[in-house]
């Protein structure tokens, strides 16, 4: 077909989907060839994104809770399923740097804490200066300042380096683990089939996810630096407030660490305040994301399906439930300001206090002389320090929130994922069976039922045994089943019972009713799942020529829309024309005509007959006219507990073996 380098046939032979574990091996090879295409991408997902584990135990509730019991139980099942997934990162599997980073930031954290507490030591000496008049230790303060900022600055900007590393680095582990999971096995096509809560994953990867990997590390880093701080100048609020004696109707009330006291029941009543008013934050942040990815979906939908609706001027339609889904937007962002102002009342009113308490606590001691200027503001300055350590849950509720409504979204698609894991490893309903054929057999289907996610049978005890070259029809009235049984085949359906056997090494093509075409060149929509540059212009223009495509040849290097350009008829030829290039063993058409006229129909059968002449081809159609093309016909029925192969036809005799093509010139011949 006048494929250029040898690496075509790898990628040919990785695109198509022969038996289960040489399916495998081709997936391995392209992930290969991408990481080596990109390398920076590499250096920031780690190696053990792709390490496979088996999916958590499901974790049924305890059947003697209510609805409302078993709903939290299971939200908060969400948040330990997360962290199963998320702590990978630091383990045997994880990224190499993990520790390393992790390690680092902790360092810098109690280094900063030091220089804080340099600065801390440097505002009561400067202050004790200027009361005592000293120019001389003015200057010198002035001096020592500088450094002490700089190494400041520095520790900070060193901290945001390796706290955003660890960031970026555990997104990316996190992300390569769950789109490894995703688009393995076609299980990114099986989530729209079954049920659960994964809907908008694409949001959910990306944004979720994103929030889901940035809040923890801000958190830890938060807290950490919160607990050394709040240590450390405890231990300086202690050593210099000291002690406060009051008389109380008539009695001295002596009041040990009296500074450390008040900034612990500051904090407390701040923090307590900030829970109390921001209770509902995590349902809140939760509905308006839910919300949001909503809209964006209905957005997305109305851009992929714009043909259909513009020609049915469904606009006002789209545009009420654009508006429905909008108006949902507005009022949750409603509600989640409503939170924002309420918890802002104790934030605000919270900074603007803070500083002023422990001048006010320390005034008593400063004018009887018993403490200077400078400890005054020594302890101003830590107990600043203390209570921004004890109000860190005050300034971070909110992000607190947003993370856990992100995490358990992020977290409802991997236990979808792992329920579809479960089906490929056989766990509850029956899998099918995927294994290799005995003889010169293509294809076999030995006892093969096809079932939904909830065992519901669609097609029960289906055997059929396909060899070379045969041209097997699948027909059957709508809904009986036909096309599930084709992916079934293809490996995208894991329900049933029974086994799918192909022969070993035989590469298999799919040509779906509504062929996939992706952005960018026309060279690469027909190279297609291969690279672009698989095959030469010559190549790709000669396929084209052969499927009635020759009015794009000069158009193969253009990038263009091509999937709102090319009509659909155009499509399923564009289709026909991957198929020439990757000329597989065994094709499988699922409707691919449909959208052809009887002639071009005829056409493309005909050219798929002379051009591969020894493939193996399975059929599903509706039309009476494809019999013509085909040596045998099964026809599927629906019957109570799923539909069955009720007859089984020879189009042509096989005693013999006379070749399609030279019926189909005999047919022509009479006509």
């Amino acid at each position: 077909m006048g494929k250029t380098s040898g690496k075509s046939d790898t990628k040919a032979a990785a695109t198509s989907r022969p038996s289960a574990k040489k399916s495998a091996s081709n997936k391995e090879s392209i992930s290969e060839k991408q990481s080596a295409e990109k390398s920076e991408i590499v250096d920031v997902v780690a190696e053990g994104g792709d390490h496979v584990e088996p999916p958590p135990e499901v974790v049924e509730p305890d059947p003697e809770l209510s609805p409302e019991e078993a709903e939290q139980a299971r939200k908060d099942y969400l948040l330990t399923r997360f962290w199963i997934s998320a702590k990978g990162f630091w383990g045997k599997g994880g990224d190499r740097l993990a520790w390393i980073f992790s390690i680092g930031l902790l360092i810098l954290i109690v280094t900063n804490v030091g220089f804080q507490y340099g600065i801390n030591l440097w505002n009561r000496a400067i202050f004790d200066a200027l009361e005592q008049r000293d120019s001389a230790s003015v200057f010198y303060l002035t001096a020592v300042f500088f450094p002490l900022a700089i190494g400041s600055v520095l520790l900070g900007v060193a901290q945001v380096f390796t706290r955003m590393g660890i960031q970026r680095r555990w997104r990316g582990w996190v992300t390569n683990s769950v789109l490894s999971r995703w688009l393995s096995n076609g299980r990114y096509y099986q989530l729209n089939l079954v049920s659960g809560d994964h809907k908008n994953p694409e949001h959910r990867m990306a944004e979720d996810l994103r929030i889901a990997t940035d809040a923890p590390v801000d958190f830890v880093a938060g807290v950490t630096a919160a607990f050394l701080s709040a240590s450390t100048f405890i231990v300086v609020l202690w050593t210099i407030g000291g002690s406060l004696t009051v008389t109380m109707a008539g009695s001295a009330i002596t009041i040990p660490g009296f500074l450390v006291i008040a900034a612990v029941l500051y904090a407390a009543i701040a923090s307590g305040s900030i829970v109390t008013i921001g209770r509902s934050f995590v349902q809140v942040s939760e509905d308006k994301n839910q919300a949001e990815a909503e809209f964006r979906y209905t957005l997305i939908r109305v851009r992929e399906n714009g043909e259909s609706i513009a020609l049915l001027g469904g606009e006002q339609e789209e545009r009420d439930g654009i508006d429905k889904n909008f108006t949902n937007v507005l009022r949750q962002w409603a509600r989640l300001a409503g939170q924002h102002m309420r918890t802002t009342v104790v934030s605000q009113g919270s900074g603007l206090i803070a500083p002023v308490v422990p001048i006010l606590l320390c005034a008593p001691k400063f004018l009887d002389g018993s403490m200077s200027l400078g400890q005054v503001m020594q302890a101003a300055s830590a107990f600043t320090i203390v209570q921004t350590a004890f109000g860190w849950l005050v300034d971070n509720y909110p992000r607190l929130a947003d993370w856990n409504a992100c995490a358990r979204r992020i977290a409802s698609l991997m236990m979808s994922l792992d329920g579809l894991e479960r089906a490929e490893r056989g766990d509850g309903f029956g899998r099918i069976k995927r294994g290799e054929t005995e003889g010169e057999a293509m294809l076999s289907l030995n006892d093969l039922s096809v079932t939904l996610d909830d065992g519901t049978a669609v097609v029960d005890e289906a055997e059929v045994v396909i060899e070379p070259g045969e041209r097997l029809l699948v027909t059957g009235e709508s809904g009986t089943g036909k096309s599930t049984l084709v992916r079934a085949i293809a490996g995208l359906w894991p329900w049933g019972d029974g086994s799918i056997n192909f022969h070993p090494d035989r590469r298999l093509f799919m040509l779906p009713q509504r062929p996939y075409v992706p952005s960018g060149t026309l060279r690469r929509a027909v190279a297609y799942p291969g690279a672009a540059d698989d095959w030469t212009v010559e190549a790709i223009g000669e396929a084209l020529d052969k499927v009635g495509l020759s009015h794009l040849k000069d158009k193969i290097e253009e990038e263009a829309p091509w999937d709102q350009t090319l009509s659909g008829g155009e499509k399923q030829r564009l289709a026909f024309a991957r198929l020439l290039l990757h000329n597989p063993d065994i094709v499988v058409l699922d409707e691919a005509t449909s959208a052809l006229d009887e002639k071009s129909q005829d056409q493309m059968m005909e050219m798929v007959t002379r051009e591969l002449p020894k493939a193996t081809i399975v059929s599903v159609g509706h039309r009476a006219e494809l019999e013509a093309f085909h040596s045998r016909k099964i026809v599927l029925e629906r019957r109570k507990g799923g539909a069955k192969l009720v007859s089984d036809i020879d189009l042509i005799p096989r005693k013999g073996k006379r070749l399609l093509s030279h019926f189909l010139r005999r047919r022509r011949t009479s006509k």
